[in-house]
């Protein structure tokens, strides 16, 4: 409930901005286009108006985004030794920086390119006719999907320091976690193959990033515990 009120407030802050920021998520697409084309059509009468409440709620979820990591690991917590409660700040700054990372990488890299390809893939007397539906849903779950996957790497690195995992686990499933990873980016990346190794790319990285961070605990952990 507390994330819902501040959803709330955080979502009337976006409608409040939400003009600038409607410029700001339409130009990878009008990018794309020539300058006579850049249009978005709406065909029903509300569209344009639901639309700009998700933009609004959208900006929510990233302004309250480190408020709503801290009631998740504020609901987790309670279960947790006392040395392990510590790694809460780390947690928060964590998520968040991969999280507006991940948006920020679909919307720099993998959006422009996606974008282009598919509006000058069909024959040269194909015209695109793109509705505010269609383009800000494809949007909106693109920022959120990368957001949410780049945030992988926590995930990783919080589990083996609460000792759920170990990075000889992550080792010897590596071959299930690239399959796992391509099932990813065929399912929920634009259909081009670009795309989907500019999804798949940083997901492998990260891991092979978090295996490294996790040994280095591990050793830390054993030379301490030696000691």
């Amino acid at each position: 409930m507390r994330c819902m009120y501040l959803l709330l407030i955080s979502s009337g802050v976006g409608y409040a901005v939400r003009k600038p920021v409607l410029s700001f998520l339409k130009a990878p697409l009008f990018a794309a286009l020539p300058a006579d084309k850049q249009h978005l059509y709406f065909t029903g009468l509300f569209e344009s108006f639901f639309n700009q409440l998700q933009i609004s709620i959208l900006v929510g979820v990233f302004v309250g985004s480190p408020y709503f990591l801290y009631q998740l690991w504020a609901f987790i917590s309670p279960g947790l030794r006392k040395q392990e409660k510590h790694l809460a700040p780390s947690f928060i700054l964590a998520g968040t920086f991969f999280f507006f990372l991940g948006a920020a990488f679909a919307y720099y890299l993998v959006l422009p390119y996606g974008f282009k390809f598919f509006v000058e893939f069909g024959a040269p007397d194909d015209v695109p006719l793109l509705t505010v539906k269609e383009y800000f849903a494809v949007l909106f779950r693109l920022l959120l999907l990368f957001g949410a996957c780049f945030e992988l790497p926590v995930v990783l690195v919080l589990l083996a320091r609460l000792g759920l995992i170990q990075s000889s686990t992550l080792r010897a499933q590596r071959r299930i976690v690239i399959i796992a990873i391509t099932i990813a980016a065929a399912l929920f990346a634009p259909p081009d193959i670009m795309s989907m190794l500019l999804m798949m790319a940083p997901l492998y990285l990260f891991f092979e990033g978090a295996i490294i961070v996790i040994r280095m605990m591990e050793k830390k952990k054993a030379s301490q515990t030696g000691a």
